[in-house]
């Protein structure tokens, strides 16, 4: 467990509660793209996304046990997890013919001690067969989330860092996928260009109002061969400080009703490909930074949470 146990509702306490044993999700990347990368919707990708810096090692074509496998040792020498959620991570992870997805699906819950899906996809790829095949998996008693690339609230936002969708499109996707009983977990990042806290107060709050079951927060990092790169290099774009981050967190977090739980509170990128702020390569100090907040602050979760 982290050092937020005590003041924030994160997933791993849950699930901790839920199953009587520590649950871990294992990135997986099956080769998927996106639809602002092939063309269908545009080219490049978002500004800011060079997938490595969510999932260190994407794109090597390994067959999916293997992945499994390999991290399964490590998490399990880690944390002592023996119970695992399969998280396909990488880039649009429901941008297949549904068959496809089945059998993908399938095949990483038939790896030993999966107990369920965690699918990370954009709010304009989720069509009802899919939907229908999440809650298919649910009603056999799977545990499933499904991982909605948000961001960002604001549509004008959005279109600066190339998304190709827009907040309706995720309203629509959240709205009909709780309606099947699938939990939704929204990811949302601070720090975006043209944004301020301010920005990420609302974003909260639109989320909110249309519903929600988990969060992933994540600040705005610049990594290698991104449009973002070229943005920050001439001067465009100024990252956030780590103080600044921390605060705005601490913010939301408190403004976040307890139920809902806090699958991350921060991302990181791995060094090799990190080019601004070198602070979101430590991920324990923006952990402990958030935590000792928090206990400044004497807060937790939900405290100022606002009910919609």
């Amino acid at each position: 467990m982290t050092v937020l146990t005590d003041r924030v509702h994160t997933f791993g306490r849950a699930m901790l509660a839920r199953y009587g044993e520590r649950v871990h999700k294992v990135a997986l990347d099956a080769g998927f793209t996106c639809p602002n990368r092939d063309g269908s919707k545009g080219i490049g990708g978002c500004t800011f996304c060079n997938n490595k810096s969510f999932s260190p090692g994407s794109r090597d074509a390994v067959p999916l046990a293997a992945q499994f496998e390999r991290a399964r040792g490590r998490i399990a020498r880690g944390t002592g997890a023996r119970r695992f959620i399969a998280y396909f991570q990488a880039y649009t992870n429901t941008y297949a013919h549904v068959n496809e997805l089945r059998a993908l699906y399938d095949a990483a819950l038939a790896a030993p001690d999966v107990i369920g899906l965690a699918i990370g996809t954009r709010p304009d790829c989720v069509p009802p067969p899919v939907l229908d095949l999440l809650a298919e998996y649910r009603e056999r008693g799977h545990e499933v989330w499904l991982e909605l690339g948000l961001q960002s609230a604001f549509d004008a936002t959005l279109v600066r860092v190339n998304r190709g969708h827009g907040f309706a499109e995720y309203e629509t996707a959240t709205r009909a996928a709780r309606a099947r009983g699938i939990p939704v977990c929204c990811h949302l990042i601070v720090g975006l260009p043209g944004e301020d806290e301010s920005h990420s107060h609302a974003s909260l709050d639109r989320v909110l109002e249309v519903g929600v079951d988990g969060l992933k927060l994540h600040p705005l990092h610049v990594v290698k061969h991104t449009q973002l790169a070229i943005e920050w290099k001439r001067g465009e774009y100024a990252p956030l400080a780590e103080a600044d981050y921390v605060r705005i967190a601490a913010d939301l977090i408190e403004r976040t009703p307890w139920q809902v739980l806090y699958h991350r509170v921060t991302g990181t990128a791995s060094p090799d490909i990190l080019l601004a702020p070198a602070w979101c390569a430590k991920k324990w100090d923006i952990l402990n930074g958030i935590s000792d907040e928090l206990k400044r602050r004497d807060s937790r979760q939900g405290a100022r949470a606002v009910l919609i």
